[in-house]
Formats: structure tokens, C-alpha cells, sequence
């Protein structure tokens, strides 16, 4: 079970960086840094970025839920 938790937890940070990195920046910062300042057509309509931060909550929720499942699995065995 360890190990099961184990694995989807290195699978959803992966994901999960890969859904953060495909936010559109905000502002300035580091998102100016890699080209987040140039403003494009490519992914710019609202519903697409509402669906992509609620699959990058849900990813983070399972992330959540693995770390807490892992640590109590290895506080009790």
C-alpha cells in the first residue's frame, strides 16, 4: 500500500507542476522571466482556464490526500 501511495504520489507532482506551468501569468515576476508577459490567443478563453484550475485543485487535493494517507501509514505500521 506504501509503495501504491508512493507511486501516485510522485505521478501527481509531476502532473501538478505540469498544471501550475500552464497557468497563464498574472503579472510581473517570474512568469515575465519564461514569456508570461507576451500576451497570445493560444489558451486565452476564460473556460479553459477555469477547467484548468479546477483540474490543477483537483490534482492538488489527491496530492494532499496521498502525503496525509503516507503519513499515517508510517506512523502506525
Amino acid at each position: 500500500m506504501v509503495t501504491a501511495l508512493s507511486i501516485l504520489l510522485i505521478l501527481t507532482s509531476l502532473v501538478l507542476v505540469l498544471l501550475v506551468l500552464l497557468h497563464k501569468g498574472r503579472g510581473g515576476g517570474l512568469s515575465d522571466l519564461f514569456g508570461g508577459g507576451v500576451t497570445s490567443s493560444l489558451g486565452g478563453s476564460s473556460i479553459a482556464e477555469r477547467n484548468l484550475d479546477r483540474i490543477t485543485v483537483g490534482m492538488g487535493l489527491i496530492w494532499f490526500a496521498c502525503i496525509v494517507a503516507l503519513g499515517l501509514l508510517l506512523k502506525f505500521s
